[in-house]
């Protein structure tokens, strides 16, 4: 039976193209054959593995030029059985798909948040006035451009060859280097890799409260690569501290560290010990 990975759609979304990349990666290392599963919604992508609904699920997690992507962070704190498995980072391109035929005629461009704010220094110079519009994907945005000439759409040049449509500019990210990390989730136990990522809430706001866990792996000499807070939309104040280490949870340090680590935390989840998968063409 072919193995399900889910994403967010619809057909043509980046998440797709990560979702495909792990889908060549699946096929040449273990030779099982999976289906892509496109969701309306990031959430529903990671909900539906949680449901067992699907085997994996490929979410964006950070962005190069934006950061963190908020809704794939809640969802791993909120889904309690999520471990990861890899992660991908995948280089992303913009480009502004209409059928209009000058710049001038544009008078509003739909995408997705995150795209949006990638080509915001691009739009502000050659697109001024238009209305910015957000959509649940880039590849969502695109059902808004129709006949009419006045609308433009951020979206991929492959979105734009699965679709016909035409290409006005491209590529119109800021940052030439711009590059998006996502993450592959199932419901199995990780494997282990050169990464590991946690999080864990406090039981108290007080002045340094973060000062001991960032002390249990300065101590140990792991490499701390990432630390962000998310409200924990318990009461405002109160939040929940996401990290990244350079260290396998296998190792007797880590092993150390983490149980150091449940003793001066409210909550603690590890979500797993991972590698980030080679560049696949």
């Amino acid at each position: 039976m072919a193995q399900t990975i889910a994403h967010l759609g619809p057909h043509g979304t980046y998440a797709e193209v990560a979702a495909l990349k792990y889908l060549s990666w699946l096929t040449q290392t273990t030779h099982d054959t999976a289906l892509l599963c496109p969701y309306p919604s990031i959430a529903q992508s990671l909900e539906a593995v949680a449901k067992q609904q699907a085997h994996f699920a490929v979410a964006p997690v950070e962005n190069s030029i934006e950061g963190s992507v908020t809704m794939t962070m809640d969802a791993l704190w909120r889904l309690d059985n999520l471990r990861i498995q890899h992660a991908i980072v995948l280089p992303i391109h913009h480009a502004l798909l209409s059928i209009a035929e000058r710049l001038d005629e544009i008078q509003t461009v739909y995408s997705h948040p995150q795209a949006l704010a990638q080509c915001q220094n691009w739009l502000d110079r050659h697109l001024p006035n238009v209305q910015l519009i957000a959509a649940n994907s880039t590849t969502e945005a695109l059902q808004h451009l129709g006949e009419n000439q006045t609308i433009a759409a951020i979206s991929s040049q492959r979105a734009a060859q699965l679709y016909s449509l035409p290409i006005l500019a491209a590529p119109i990210n800021d940052h030439p280097e711009n590059c998006t990390r996502f993450l592959v989730l199932s419901l199995d136990a990780s494997k282990g890799g050169s990464r590991t990522s946690l999080a864990f809430s406090v039981s108290a706001n007080q002045p340094g409260v973060l000062v001991k866990p960032l002390q249990i792996f300065a101590e140990r000499e792991i490499n701390l690569s990432r630390i962000e807070s998310r409200p924990t939309k318990r009461s405002l104040g109160d939040y929940v501290f996401f990290m990244d280490l350079e260290a396998d949870i296998r190792e007797a340090a880590m092993q150390s560290a983490l149980s150091e680590l449940a003793s001066c935390t409210e909550t603690l989840k590890i979500f797993g010990s991972y590698d980030v998968l080679p560049s696949i063409s």
